[in-house]
């Protein structure tokens, strides 16, 4: 049992070492994947004899090894999901607050218009995309009852650690989510999602993961009407009731609120 118990402390120990790494700029599986120079070569010499001309080389190695297509499970589902929503809906205007662009803004600049606020730069250029830099926890008067729909998906959680540019606060995911019942009009739809787990706590600088409940104790002025989650297998569960999630075992899966805004 001892030998077991070693081998699961290093294992986790190397994925320690592993995301360190990567988060540093160096990819262990990029290196590694210099194995396969090999197979490049024997490629490039295959396809001279049979007649092929080189104008020039950019070499990838080690994607004959990959799925058809990788897929980060929080994301791929939260982003169609709640798109596919707001198409249901059909508000009247929808703005979005941090979100991934290359994956739930571009979904719905597919079928709509969506003004996109963030604190990073970004110079998109589309015709149903128009983005705005600005800071969620310095939000301008003007915003106020701004838009009848509103997200902001896997953003809330890093608010306050200073990942993004952001000001160091505690509780910036708790103003945050203030100010988004801010912009959203009486009786106007917010969807809100970030990690859950059984137990809140602080991952710095990367992220914050919430219990299930928590969300309920930073406003009085929400009603929740839909719970949709992707547990840690990938999976996403919808129209869940939030008590029946405090007896399932959650390290890191994702929570997607569907919220009415009372004011």
């Amino acid at each position: 049992m001892n030998i077991y118990i070693k081998l699961i402390m290093e294992i986790n120990l190397f994925k320690k070492i592993y995301n360190f790494l990567n988060h540093i700029g160096i990819n262990l599986i990029k290196i590694f994947n210099l194995i396969y120079i090999f197979k490049f070569l024997k490629d490039l010499s295959s396809f001279k004899k049979k007649g092929g001309k080189v104008s020039n080389f950019n070499i990838i190695l080690g994607h004959h090894k990959l799925l058809s297509g990788k897929i980060d499970k929080h994301y791929f589902h939260q982003d169609i999901h709640v798109a596919s929503l707001i198409y249901n809906s059909n508000p009247n205007k929808h703005v979005d607050i941090g979100s991934r662009i290359d994956g739930f803004v571009s979904n719905l600049a597919s079928f709509r218009k969506v003004e996109v606020l963030d604190i990073r730069e970004n110079k998109i250029f589309h015709k149903n995309i128009d983005f705005k830099k600005m800071d969620l926890n310095s939000l301008p008067r003007e915003y106020y009852n701004y838009s009848d729909s509103v997200s902001c998906l896997h953003t809330l959680e890093h608010l306050g650690l200073g990942r993004y540019g952001d000001n160091i606060n505690p509780d910036g995911h708790i103003e945050g989510f203030k100010n988004l019942i801010n912009i959203t009009k009486p009786n106007g739809t917010l969807y809100v999602s970030f990690p859950i787990s059984n137990m809140s706590r602080v991952e710095f600088n990367a992220h914050r993961v919430f219990e299930v409940n928590e969300i309920l104790k930073w406003s009085s002025k929400i009603k929740i009407f839909k719970f949709d989650y992707i547990n840690d297998y990938g999976n996403l569960r919808e129209d869940i009731k939030l008590e029946k999630l405090i007896s399932e075992k959650i390290k890191y899966g994702c929570g997607i609120y569907s919220i009415k805004v009372i004011k």
